[in-house]
């Protein structure tokens, strides 16, 4: 103790100074994150939870504790549970379709094509423009007495569809118009990925005589499957929170969400409750109930892309013990 002591005693004020500096720079450098993720981010979750648990009006504000009721008397509401059915249904037939066009469009992409640069600009420019003049753009193509695509349909004999009536056809018009919004901007990213992929690899694979689309599943595939799950989850995140496209896709409706709220995604259910109908404690319990289902796909993701990755893992040392094995016996002999 004396010892150590003395030491600290000899040091100068400069070598003091460059201790300190050493042991707080790292929390220094990384304070900034926190303290804004703690602003912008963890308070306002917590205080919405605080809102879900009161009769909280919108002017007034908190009138009187209630607890868990607004959760109990949302799980009991037709209304949520129809734009969950809603959000989903938009989520399915706009994620799944958009991953898949994304992986094509990246693959092709990744080709020594003329003018590359230009056709991976292009596939950007949907996601440059702004979700509103997308939506507004869009309701009129599928308008019901002169919209475009109707007009097309009639071309051929075809009777109109009511795209902002029927449930079906208002959830594949929404969805169109996420997947020509986020289609190209998931593909970049997946081109990114490919672009890290070696060459050595696919000159190795065309050598031994594998096609191009053999070597697309078993080498580019497995190769990105970290950027692809990132970019299923983002897609999710963004499926899940959807609510510019319902909202102005019938811009005229008095409902948000449809005539029939056939189209009244959560989020847009959300943002009634709170703003129409002036209950934040309502929408509050909404939005935490949306945030548990969205951290609920997020692990369910993660689970089974881990259990993807572990079971080719699997595979691939059952393949190498055979190939091992079978070199034993050649030898043996």
């Amino acid at each position: 103790m004396t010892s150590t002591s003395a030491v600290r005693q000899r040091l100068t004020f400069r070598q003091r100074l460059n201790r300190a500096d050493v042991k707080l720079s790292p929390y220094a450098y990384v304070a900034p994150f926190f303290i804004l993720f703690g602003l912008v981010g963890l308070f306002p979750l917590v205080y919405t939870f605080v809102v879900s648990l009161n009769n909280w009006d919108l002017l007034q504000g908190a009138r009187e504790w209630i607890g868990l009721k607004n959760y109990t008397d949302e799980f009991t509401d037709p209304l949520f549970w129809n734009s969950i059915f809603n959000t989903f249904s938009i989520f399915v037939l706009s994620a799944v379709p958009q991953l898949i066009a994304a992986l094509i469009i990246a693959a092709i992409l990744d080709q020594n094509l003329r003018a590359k640069t230009f056709w991976r600009m292009s596939v950007l420019l949907p996601y440059v423009v702004t979700p509103v003049a997308v939506a507004l753009i869009f309701s009129n193509l599928f308008g019901e007495q002169y919209g475009l695509v109707n007009n097309v349909l009639h071309g051929f004999g075809i009777d109109p569809i009511m795209w902002k009536t029927n449930t079906v056809a208002s959830h594949l018009a929404i969805a169109t118009m996420v997947n020509w919004r986020w289609t190209g901007y998931n593909a970049l990213i997946l081109l990114a990925a490919m672009q890290a992929v070696p060459r050595d690899i696919y000159e190795s694979a065309a050598i031994d005589g594998a096609g191009p689309i053999r070597r697309f599943v078993s080498i580019t595939v497995p190769s990105i499957r970290p950027t692809f799950i990132f970019v299923v989850i983002t897609a999710t995140i963004g499926g899940l929170q959807i609510f510019t496209e319902p909202k102005l896709f019938n811009a005229s409706s008095s409902i948000p969400g449809g005539p029939f709220r056939q189209y009244q995604t959560t989020v847009l259910y959300l943002w009634d409750m709170a703003f129409n109908r002036g209950d934040f404690g309502k929408a509050a319990a909404i939005a935490w109930i949306l945030f548990i289902i969205i951290v609920a796909f997020g692990l369910l993701n993660f689970a089974i892309s881990r259990r993807i990755a572990s079971a080719e893992g699997w595979v691939e040392r059952r393949r190498v013990r055979r190939a091992l094995a079978a070199l034993a016996n050649r030898v043996q002999r």
